[in-house]
């Protein structure tokens, strides 16, 4: 039945308006198309809802992801709740921050779902936010929500800056990365104190992705020089491949 499925929603010459009396699949009811729904890969959900207006209004709702999560990650079917600055969201955002969780993470073969939720928090404030907020009210943000659901401060600085890098090593390659890139660099430390201080490994990622992924974005020279005495005032020695060599 999938394949058939997936046979349908490649035709072209399929109508994306609703589906035909002659159509088997537009007499199906609508429990019946999740089920079918839920055993396609999740990359080919996008295209299966432009089928037809009753398929894209079923990948809206709530009970379709639900499924989904049930399918797919079992033991995560009951959502569990948690304390915290960072909420949990509905089905759909459950689903992607499992899916995070199964495929960025590797945590002993457990699938933590307030990881992929974190991730998801950061990469929004990152990418998506005008003005997202300091590195440092981030990453407090994040430690105070590991150690609400009891985790130890050790445990939740290592999962935190985890986060971090993954993170930062998944931002889309634009103009837009390369000034928040920029401006973590040349934040100012604030002394605070462990778990509550900035991750050595994640500062040196920032400069790192800077003065190679991101070298050619730099307009003026004394823009770069700039972000290479902090680089200099941070860590010693700096490797030749961030001057050029």
């Amino acid at each position: 039945m999938c394949c058939r499925s997936t046979k349908i929603m490649a035709d072209k010459n399929r109508s994306v308006s609703s589906p035909t009396s002659d159509d088997p699949f537009g007499k199906l009811p609508d429990h019946l198309l999740m089920e079918i729904f839920i055993r396609i890969p999740i990359n080919d959900w996008g295209v299966v809802s432009c089928v037809s207006r009753q398929w894209a209004n079923l990948f809206q709702q709530e009970c379709l992801w639900h499924a989904a999560i049930i399918r797919r990650f079992p033991l995560a079917g009951q959502a569990k709740r948690w304390p915290g600055p960072i909420p949990q969201g509905l089905s759909k955002r459950r689903y992607a921050a499992l899916y995070v969780s199964k495929h960025l993470f590797s945590l002993d073969g457990e699938v933590d779902e307030i990881v992929g939720h974190t991730y998801l928090f950061l990469k929004d404030q990152l990418e998506i936010t005008n003005m997202p907020s300091s590195s440092g009210i981030l990453h407090g943000t994040i430690i105070d929500q590991f150690i609400a659901c009891g985790m130890s401060r050790e445990k939740a600085h290592d999962l935190a800056s985890k986060i971090w890098l993954t993170v930062i090593e998944n931002l889309e390659e634009s103009q837009q990365t390369f000034v928040l890139l920029k401006r973590l660099a040349l934040e100012e430390d604030a002394f605070l104190p462990f778990p509550y201080s900035r991750s050595y490994e994640v500062l040196w990622k920032v400069f790192e992705k800077l003065f190679t992924d991101f070298r050619d974005c730099f307009s003026q020279m004394e823009e770069y020089y700039d972000v290479l005495g902090c680089a200099k005032q941070k860590f010693q020695p700096i490797p030749s491949t961030w001057l050029g060599y």
